[in-house]
């Protein structure tokens, strides 16, 4: 019994007393340039992954269509290149400070394998702790899925929708 009693106490007291001290004495990693804590990127991949599931729609109101591409890539051009980077330019001095790194999505696979819905929430909701703002109320829902479609068909877009990306940042 003195055991159970023991392994108690330090189950409820002791372990989320040292985890308080880790945090309250400045040992926890804040800045972007410092690792992330241990799990942090499991549990909020976890967390991310389940809300999505639960909450994002399965279809798209808005059609794939060349207006639709082009039309989001003058959104993306405006409010997600400066993080998210255009093709063939180099990153910006923002997303080079950004923790996490935000994802080059015109490089790699980008989101293209992720479905449009996903690609909506994100942009929609934002994702907590990451730099990554919601749009909610700063576009539309048409204009938030035409971004989102972009995004997914990105490997296959017109080339009216490349020349529009293609076209040098603004550095103003």
């Amino acid at each position: 019994m003195p055991r159970f009693l023991l392994g108690l106490l330090l189950g409820l007291i002791v372990l989320p007393l040292f985890g308080w001290l880790y945090f309250w004495l400045g040992f926890a990693p804040v800045a972007t340039a410092s690792l992330p804590m241990p799990f942090e990127k499991r549990l909020a991949h976890i967390a991310l992954n389940a809300r999505i599931r639960r909450e994002a729609s399965k279809t798209s109101p808005v059609q794939a269509s060349n207006d639709n591409y082009q039309a989001g890539a003058r959104i993306y051009r405006t409010n997600c290149a400066v993080c998210h980077g255009l093709p063939g330019q180099a990153k910006s001095a923002i997303s080079k400070g950004m923790y996490p790194k935000p994802p080059q999505l015109f490089k790699g696979h980008g989101v293209t394998d992720d479905p449009a819905s996903e690609t909506y929430w994100k942009v929609a909701n934002g994702i907590r702790l990451t730099g990554m703002p919601g749009y909610l109320s700063s576009l539309s829902d048409t204009e938030m899925w035409q971004v989102s479609l972009l995004l997914a068909d990105a490997d296959k877009l017109p080339t009216e929708v490349h020349q529009i990306l293609e076209q040098p940042a603004r550095t103003d």
